[in-house]
């Protein structure tokens, strides 16, 4: 969720009166953070996971299932541990913005041995029966994106009515009460507020119904001109969802701008094949990812800066809400394919190129800085911009975009990373591994075989819309590049790279570099194309990979091929299955407390292990996981490294 300041929370008037101080502070600190660290060196690979959890509580007697609003009291007990010994803990928990949720990380990061690749799943396992431990006989934590019952009447144990017409609310929803927002930290229920404030009014989030054959229009709460749409109104229907999220370090900030840039166009094809939330508000609805919803959420830009409006009271039109996908990449070779005008402050642009930042960089936090803050405490106020980061942190941090570009925090061991954002959460913890160790290991081979996977900027967010639709992965196709063996011109300096994207004169055609392609495509390869797991098996082969380890990435790696071809669901068509061949479902897209309850339960069985589902994982998806590292290649890596 981002930075978490303890202090007291200012109004948003307050806030909206320190935004400029906010902002010239927080590129202060960056180009000071940046004048020391930008010449880093030797940091080694080191990464982690971070999974958004539900707790659901279920009524046997009555058949129905709400989430359960203990976040807090579960966040107390699983955070003693930590406390109490940080350096050996497990796992790590942190809130999130719904009282209902919870994210767990490994204890520690991950290195770069092969045979972490084999721990990844048995710490999700560990972290998920930590927080069972804690909860009622019948409540359970799920990994789900999307709650489908979220904002019908009663969802949440305890129940509560919303107030929309109550001044002091912070979201005023119709739908979604303020007591579903997480109570023990002041900055989500400031964030909803503020958010809304900005923007003068209520987000608003329309989600095209599906249609099927009894479907009834206009739909329960959408507006008269559009009857089509599930209406939404609050923040807590796309940061109530869950995410799965993997952040790696980096051996210096070029490599980081690198894996940055190549990452990117990776985002839309792992949303399409993780896609996982079909259902809002008791709906079917005909997309299949929480990402436009998300977004949607927590957009606070004002009819002005939407292009609604002329401008008169603000100073940009901003072509996207916070949370989205990225306008820009970071590495000289990725210069060229910036296709899309960058709406950046240029004061601030050119503050930190006389503070010695690179044209690329410098034009990205520009652009990030062209919003406001939303969420400010009165302690943080004034700070030492030699020593502290938080302003710059509260401009960053409430960015929420599809790849997130990270400097070392100061006073730290923690090197330049990069933080991969796009995909959902799966039912079980194989699945969630599998995604984890894929893209893990295809950072390593983008950086081994200098692979490239550049395209304009603006192809990739015809990916982004174009991934959310209902059956990607088997209908869609996506822009992405032919020949990615070739040079990668991001593995040269930043000062070279420039010189010569200054020397450009960008009239060679790149139209030619790539094309529309499927999923199955991309991932499994067609004709001279590889594909992306042919990629990771042959940089395998040149591995000492241990034969446990080297089962369970042919496992994980196995799912990936298998859905990516079709053969096996995404999670958002298996629930979109299970609702629609349900015996109570009237084909009137409507999701009712029975079909959630029983889909719920399902889904239970199955990520306990209790029922197979071999439409969406196959019968093949044991993995020999474990808890740790062998001691004898523990011993090897000590040798190594002495």
């Amino acid at each position: 969720m981002g930075l978490l300041t303890e202090g007291s929370p200012l109004t948003w008037e307050e806030t909206k009166k320190l935004s400029q101080h906010v902002r010239e502070h927080g590129i202060e600190q960056f180009i000071n953070l940046y004048s020391r660290l930008k010449d880093r060196q030797g940091d080694i690979l080191k990464w982690g996971d971070e999974v958004e959890y539900m707790i659901v509580k279920f009524d046997d007697e009555n058949q129905r299932a709400t989430v359960s609003l203990k976040a807090q009291e579960i966040l107390a007990q699983l955070n003693e541990k930590e406390l109490a010994n940080p350096t050996e803990v497990k796992s790590l928990w942190r809130p999130e913005y719904a009282a209902y949720m919870v994210e767990g990380t490994p204890g520690k990061p991950y290195g770069g041995l092969m045979a972490h690749f084999n721990v990844v799943e048995a710490n999700m396992r560990y972290r998920r029966q930590e927080v069972v431990a804690l909860l009622a006989e019948n409540e359970t934590v799920m990994s789900i994106t999307s709650f489908p019952r979220l904002g019908t009447p009663n969802f949440t144990t305890p129940p509560y009515e919303t107030t929309p017409d109550d001044e002091s609310s912070a979201a005023r929803s119709l739908y979604f009460p303020d007591q579903a927002i997480y109570p023990g930290h002041p900055r989500f229920k400031t964030l909803t507020r503020n958010i809304r404030q900005r923007r003068n009014e209520k987000v608003s989030i329309d989600l095209p119904i599906f249609i099927d054959q009894n479907t009834k229009l206009p739909v329960e709460g959408s507006s008269s001109d559009k009857p089509n749409f599930v209406h939404l109104d609050a923040m807590g229907f796309g940061m109530g969802c869950c995410c799965l999220q993997m952040t790696f370090q980096a051996c210096n900030i070029n490599e980081a701008r690198t894996l940055y840039d190549q990452l990117t166009p990776l985002c839309p094809i792992m949303l399409a094949f993780t896609a996982a939330s079909p259902a809002y508000r008791g709906y079917l609805t005909d997309t299949d990812c929480r990402w436009n919803v998300i977004s949607a959420s927590v957009d606070c830009r004002t009819a002005e800066e939407r292009g609604e409006k002329p401008l008169k009271e603000n100073q940009f039109r901003i072509f996207k809400s916070r949370y989205d996908s990225i306008d820009s990449y970071l590495s000289p070779a990725g210069e060229k394919y910036n296709d899309v005008p960058l709406v950046y402050d240029k004061k601030i642009y050119q503050r930190l190129i006389d503070g010695e930042i690179d044209h690329l960089l410098a034009q990205h936090i520009a652009h990030l800085f062209i919003r406001d803050s939303v969420s400010l405490f009165s302690e943080k106020v004034h700070q030492n911009d030699k020593e502290d980061t938080d302003h710059f942190e509260n401009i960053q941090s409430t960015n929420w975009q599809t790849m997130r570009f990270k400097p070392p925090p100061p006073n730290s061991p923690i090197g330049w990373r990069v933080e991969f954002r796009p995909c959902e959460t799966q039912l079980t913890d194989f699945e969630n591994a599998a995604i984890v160790c894929f893209i893990v290991l295809l950072t390593r081979v983008i950086l081994s075989y200098q692979l490239n996977f550049l395209i304009p900027i603006s192809k990739v967010d015809q990916n982004m819309q174009n991934c959310q639709k209902r059956d990607a992965v088997r209908q869609g196709k996506f822009w992405f590049r032919k020949n990615i063996t070739g040079t990668n011109a991001g593995t040269t300096t930043i000062e070279n790279g420039l010189n010569d994207t200054l020397n450009n004169t960008n009239e060679e055609n790149i139209d030619d570099e790539y094309e529309l392609m499927t999923i199955d495509q991309i991932i499994n390869g067609k004709g001279t194309f590889p594909g992306l797991v042919p990629l990771i098996h042959s940089y395998l082969g040149s591995m000492d990979v241990d034969a446990d380890t080297h089962c369970t990435i042919q496992q994980y790696l196995k799912l990936i091929q298998r859905r990516a071809s079709g053969e096996l669901l995404t999670t958002a068509s298996w629930i979109r299955q299970e609702i629609i061949n349900h015996p109570d479902y009237n084909h009137d897209s409507v999701i009712s407390e029975k079909i959630n309850y029983d889909l719920l339960k399902k889904s239970k069985e199955i990520q306990d292990g209790l029922r197979l589902c071999p439409e969406l994982l196959g019968y093949h998806n044991s993995s020999k996981t474990t808890d740790n590292i062998p001691a004898a290649i523990e011993k090897h890596l000590t040798k190594k490294c002495n």
